[in-house]
């Protein structure tokens, strides 16, 4: 059984990459479709992000990765290089956690 769904997921991640190549030229370069495709990254990552942070399971909590990604914020505001952003959210996490 674990097979045949291995095989139905593969299949299926195939023939959606093929729908994706068989999408004309024409519709592709429409203003509408090339700002849907740039923000559409931008938007998962955005909501791996809320997951990622704000669940435990089936509720939401407010615990130090909120602190984190509040500090990571606040030095992205700051235009603070990408690895002291990591850092501080990662110092942040574990002081509140402490």
């Amino acid at each position: 059984m674990i097979w045949a769904a291995i095989l139905a997921a593969g299949v299926g991640c195939y023939l959606l990459k093929l729908a994706g190549l068989s999408v004309p030229a024409s519709v592709l370069e429409r203003p509408v479709v090339r700002r849907i495709a740039d923000l559409i990254p931008v938007a998962l990552l955005a909501a791996l992000v809320a997951v990622q942070v704000f669940a435990d399971g089936h509720r939401v909590v407010l615990d130090a990765r909120a602190a984190g990604l509040g500090a990571a914020v606040v030095l992205l505001l700051v235009r603070a290089p990408f690895l002291l952003v990591v850092v501080g959210a990662a110092a942040t996490a574990a002081l509140v956690r402490l």
